[in-house]
């Protein structure tokens, strides 16, 4: 399977090496990369010229600097960079985030997953970030693919109009749920993982600002108002404890009140909700479960003998 990547980076230059060097390092190259230096102020498009002349697939393409970094502008990137593959032969494209790495074989274990299921749209791995596995602390699971390395058979690219731009953000999810709601399968592969060296949401803001943006997301993109009220009390057992809650609670009730326009359609919210709730419907059934169990252990535990 052929593919090409696509990474929108802007004042990364604390983390943009790593993810040269995971890539260059792939048994599997792509047929290119572009690399949109997305108005950066500080040494990334330099970082990246280091590696053009010996890497002849990667591809350093500037856009001018602009105000602020927004979601919108990834889109736009992602957009632009399109244009400068689309003539070439390839099944498969994905974006990269600036700033992860994984294992050299990584993207050839993915392309034989696209290459084994035809009816694959979008797939990727978990992640770690430093103290945060995504297996085990997000409700996701399996049949979503995190942002940061999302890969996608080219046609489900097309039907899905690729990553609408969206100046809040959700691109990448958009991008996802749309894939699935339109019949696409979509799934992440737990046997490897990549690592992601900021936490999600905090570039250029600290964790608090993050996670009320990511509750401003939740309402906006159309979740429920019952999920993510387990979601809150789930995420305060989580550092920073307690106040790492709340900011995804005020996040999501500012967002209501102020009626902040969603981005998503009718249909799209209806099938976020539904899935939601098979999710909550699910935890709720392991979790019954593992009470009976803890149940039975107890009634028919030896009694100790004086």
């Amino acid at each position: 399977m052929r593919y090409v990547l696509i990474t929108s980076a802007r004042n990364e230059e604390k983390f943009i090496e790593r993810t040269i060097r995971s890539v260059v390092a792939q048994t599997s190259l792509p047929e290119r990369w572009v690399i949109v230096d997305d108005g950066s102020t500080d040494r990334t498009a330099a970082i990246i010229e280091n590696y053009l002349e010996t890497c002849p697939w990667i591809e350093l393409l500037r856009r001018p600097n602009r105000a602020d970094r927004s979601f919108a502008g990834k889109a736009h990137a992602v957009n632009a960079a399109f244009e400068r593959v689309k003539h070439l032969q390839f099944e498969v494209i994905g974006n990269l985030d600036a700033d992860v790495s994984f294992e050299p074989d990584y993207f050839a274990f993915l392309m034989q997953r696209f290459s084994a299921d035809p009816e694959l749209g979008v797939t990727g791995t978990p992640f770690t970030e430093e103290g945060y596995d995504s297996t085990k602390d997000s409700f996701e699971g399996e049949n979503y693919v995190a942002g940061p390395c999302q890969l996608f058979r080219y046609r489900c690219f097309q039907e899905i109009g690729g990553y609408v731009p969206n100046r809040a953000g959700g691109v990448d999810w958009i991008a996802v749920m749309t894939a699935r709601m339109q019949g696409w399968k979509v799934q992440s592969f737990s046997e490897k993982r990549f690592h992601h060296h900021r936490t999600m949401g905090t570039a250029e803001r600290g964790i608090l600002s993050a996670l009320f943006s990511y509750g401003e997301k939740d309402y906006y993109l159309g979740g429920s108002p019952t999920w993510q009220l387990f979601r809150v009390a789930y995420r305060m057992t989580k550092r920073p404890v307690l106040t790492g809650g709340l900011a995804l609670l005020f996040g999501y009730c500012s967002a209501a009140l102020r009626r902040m326009e969603r981005p998503v359609t009718p249909e799209l919210m209806r099938f976020h909700r539904r899935e939601q709730m098979r999710k909550l419907k699910a935890v709720f059934r392991t979790l019954f479960r593992l009470k009976k169990v803890d149940n039975f252990s107890l009634a028919t535990a030896p009694r100790e003998t004086r």
